[in-house]
């Protein structure tokens, strides 16, 4: 990048649920004392989201005491029935996140749309309205809200705690347009925390993988130009004003 194209954003809500994918089919669920990658990937994709670029979260920091809170739930069950769930989430959350922006050179078909200022100005921009799309922390029911903020700017909760390990962690998915180009790959790492402070790993750096299932990057691909095609309109209306 020729550019600097980091962003910092506070994302805060009443609830969170950070969750592992692979084990989240069904059932009772159970949230991760602290937001994987693949969250707050999802967090800023919402924001701002183009195929042209890939959002790359280099760290978080936790604001507010690390707090459960259990509920009841009736999942639909589709062959009929009734059943009882507890979902176990974070309460109360806030946290600062920096993230930063590569361009996807697997999307020789995007080449044009490389240009980093552009990119850099409409997130910046879309930050500070809140984003394009709702806003969710880890799971649909759990509303969030992003502001802009300067990371590391006011008191964290953590930070005079040295050092807080998590184990192993869901990292984030590789993507069949992002990575491998036929299969959808699963990425882990041994989470650790610093003075409040959550430092990812990127994803070329994950060596704890696993494969999810065979998937072709065509489909990525169609359900991207989709979506582009839905925004294109806004994104014009955006540039006018």
């Amino acid at each position: 990048m020729e550019f600097k194209n980091n962003v910092e954003f506070k994302v805060y809500g009443k609830y969170a649920l950070f969750t592992d994918p692979l084990t989240k089919i069904g059932g009772e669920k159970c949230t991760y004392q602290i937001p994987t990658y693949e969250g707050l990937k999802g967090i800023i994709s919402s924001v701002y989201w183009k195929p042209t670029i890939i959002w790359i979260i280099d760290k978080v920091r936790i604001m507010k005491p690390i707090k459960t809170q259990t509920k009841s739930a009736k999942p639909v069950i589709y062959s009929g029935g009734n059943s009882l769930s507890i979902y176990t989430y974070l309460a109360d959350v806030e946290y600062q996140v920096q993230a930063r922006f590569e361009f996807n050179m697997k999307r020789k078909d995007l080449e044009q749309d490389r240009n980093e200022n552009k990119h850099w100005y409409v997130a910046k921009r879309m930050i500070e309205r809140g984003g394009r799309r709702d806003i969710f922390l880890g799971s649909r029911e759990c509303q969030g809200y992003v502001e802009p903020c300067k990371f590391g700017e006011g008191k964290g909760h953590y930070d005079d705690i040295p050092e807080l390990a998590f184990g192993l962690m869901f990292h984030g998915f590789e993507y069949p347009d992002e990575g491998d180009n036929v299969n959808l790959i699963a990425r882990f790492w041994w989470a650790k925390m610093k003075n409040g402070i959550v430092e990812f790993p990127s994803p070329y750096e994950c060596t704890i993988k696993k494969l999810v299932r065979p998937m072709s990057s065509q489909n990525i691909q169609s359900i991207g130009l989709a979506e582009e095609g839905l925004l294109e309109g806004y994104e014009e209306q955006e540039a006018r004003i």
